[in-house]
């Protein structure tokens, strides 16, 4: 694998464990702690995050063969664009719902998981 796709990977790993950190935080603030805003604070915090994907990928987009980096880019950019529209809206259930496809099961990997995989494989 060349080190452009791999400084790629190992970004968007660390991003989707940035996601899964704030996603399990969320949790115990609401369930725990019956603490909703504090919840809401990190969803918005969630949200935030994956809207910045496109413009925080720049340098590692910029380093792939132009061919390979455009369906990256564009799948960033869907991410992206959802996130934004969630913050817009000031929408918690749909922060929460951020790269969760409707027929999510525990355990299952979230979109932005599905991705890095898909990257990994070629």
């Amino acid at each position: 694998m060349e080190s452009s796709l791999k400084d790629m990977l190992d970004w968007l790993k660390s991003v989707a464990q940035e996601v899964r950190s704030l996603e399990a935080e969320a949790a115990l603030l609401l369930h725990d702690q019956n603490d909703s805003q504090a919840y809401r604070r990190k969803m918005v915090e969630k949200a935030t995050l994956l809207a910045g994907l496109t413009d925080q990928a720049g340098k590692h987009l910029a380093a792939l063969d132009p061919a390979q980096a455009k369906p990256v880019r564009e799948r960033l950019e869907r991410f992206s664009k959802s996130a934004g529209t969630a913050l817009d809206l000031g929408s918690v259930f749909f922060m929460s719902a951020l790269l969760y496809p409707e027929d999510f099961q525990p355990g299952d990997k979230n979109d932005l998981e599905t991705f890095i995989d898909a990257l990994q494989k070629g």
